[in-house]
């Protein structure tokens, strides 16, 4: 994803009760900055098929990170997990 106001966005697969799995990004905004996921859902649909589209766009403050930079897929899922119980 590329857009002026995101520092970085990750996906990452979330339970879905009819197709398994289906995607979630969370995306951390650059300081100060604001922006509809409208906004970032459009910049998406340009560039991707309909069924790789995210089901939601979720707002964090941070993504954790590896030594070396990499993002920690399993503590983003940890910390998704109210949003996966609610949905």
């Amino acid at each position: 994803m590329s857009h002026d106001k995101v520092l970085e966005a990750s996906v990452v697969a979330v339970p879905h009760e009819k197709w398994q799995e289906r995607p979630v990004a969370c995306v951390v905004l650059k300081e100060g900055q604001a922006v509809e996921r409208e906004e970032l859902y459009a910049l998406l649909e340009a560039e991707f098929p309909k069924w790789w589209m995210p089901d939601d766009i979720l707002f964090i403050n941070e993504i954790s990170k590896t030594s070396v930079g990499k993002f920690l897929k399993k503590a983003l899922r940890d910390q998704l997990k109210t949003y996966i119980e609610q949905n």
